[in-house]
């Protein structure tokens, strides 16, 4: 490993360099536009990846949401455009007759006018059982979400998101213990959490008792919507179709009215994602290993050339005693020091450029 230390050595090479300046620009141009796709590339899929997994990532992923609309087509006396309204008794009975289910939890939202001290402002108020923890995670900060005893008393208490927080309380405020009128009626604020992703729109978001909710906002046996969570390895499609075929049984709907119900579901676009994703890699590997292949033939053949235009220097310094492994390893030794060179810059460029972009479009923590 001396020869990599030889001053001469790297003062031949630095020569051979200086004497094809056209050449070894173009070498390291083909190798570092390689490593530079192959890494912005690979950056942009797992910037991807990782935004969708924030987004999503606090969701039971075999879930679907499932609300009320309006029928499309006349059934038992009933004329179409006859609107649709879920109940608790759909909760017990999709429980009870759908097999494959691992959560059913109702909702409710109504937009409500908050208070706090001298500040104000208006958000959305969901009504929610603590089963929403499971498949819709919480990240609290502060104190605890909702719990049975919370909607066994329709107790008025509250779980703010940190964006309502930074609009009703001072910074650095502790929030837990001080009461929110939310339509004029206090509320003790029980817990604090930071939410990836805003369920209240810009303005965030907080969680009362569904039992206080419907109380509150004389809902009666009303629910807003429902989230389905399967269990593992169940069907997410065929569970959304049995379950919106039992609500139209239910609720005396035709049971090929498509309109009576609406749906999102997560479970399957978190399957098309994830193929996205998956064949997004591949390709992205796929091209930068080929940009690379192509390189590598590129500095072979300018090592052929390199080679057949030093055939009589080669042919002097075998003539003074030169080893053959002598001249290979200074002619390698080149080759691997362009293509170093030609990496490295690759790799800084493609990094640069991944941070132009995170500073241009990135969000931070929420990115």
């Amino acid at each position: 490993m001396k020869f990599l230390f030889d001053r001469d050595t790297w003062q031949e090479i630095y020569s051979g360099i200086r004497k094809n300046k056209v050449r070894t620009a173009i070498t390291i141009i083909g190798v570092m536009w390689g490593i530079f796709l192959l890494v912005v590339l690979l950056g942009a899929a797992r910037g991807m990846e990782n935004n969708f997994n924030k987004m999503f990532g606090d969701f039971a992923t075999n879930s679907v949401f499932i609300w009320g609309q309006s029928t499309s087509k006349p059934f038992k006396g009933f004329q179409e455009g006859k609107r649709v309204r879920l109940v608790m008794s759909d909760v017990d009975k999709i429980r009870s007759e759908i097999d494959g289910i691992e959560f059913v939890v109702p909702r409710y939202q109504a937009q409500s006018q908050l208070v706090h001290n001298f500040k104000t402002t208006n958000i959305g108020v969901f009504g929610d059982y603590p089963l929403l923890d499971k498949v819709q995670k919480k990240h609290l900060v502060y104190g605890r979400f909702i719990n049975g005893n919370d909607i066994k008393e329709k107790k008025k208490i509250c779980v703010i998101e940190d964006d309502t927080y930074k609009q009703l309380f001072d910074k650095d405020e502790y929030p837990i213990g001080e009461y929110i009128k939310i339509n004029n009626i206090n509320y003790l604020v029980v817990g604090l959490y930071k939410n990836k992703m805003k369920s209240g729109g810009p303005g965030g978001g907080v969680h009362i008792p569904f039992s206080t909710f419907n109380q509150v906002y004389n809902r009666g046996q009303n629910i807003g919507w429902l989230m389905v969570t399967g269990k593992k390895g169940v069907d997410i499609n065929q569970l959304e179709a049995d379950t919106k075929l039992l609500l139209r049984n239910l609720h005396n709907i035709h049971p090929k009215d498509e309109r009576a119900f609406g749906s999102f579901n997560l479970g399957e676009l978190i399957g098309q994602v994830t193929r996205f994703l998956t064949g997004m890699q591949f390709l992205t590997w796929f091209v930068g290993i080929a940009t690379l292949i192509a390189g590598v033939f590129a500095i072979g053949n300018i090592l052929l050339i390199t080679v057949k235009e030093r055939t009589q220097e080669i042919g002097i310094r075998r003539a003074l005693g030169a080893k053959p492994s002598e001249i290979r390893r200074q002619i390698i030794l080149e080759s691997v020091f362009l293509t170093t060179l030609a990496g490295a810059l690759g790799i800084i460029s493609g990094g640069i450029i991944l941070m132009i972009i995170d500073a241009a479009w990135g969000h931070g923590d929420n990115a």
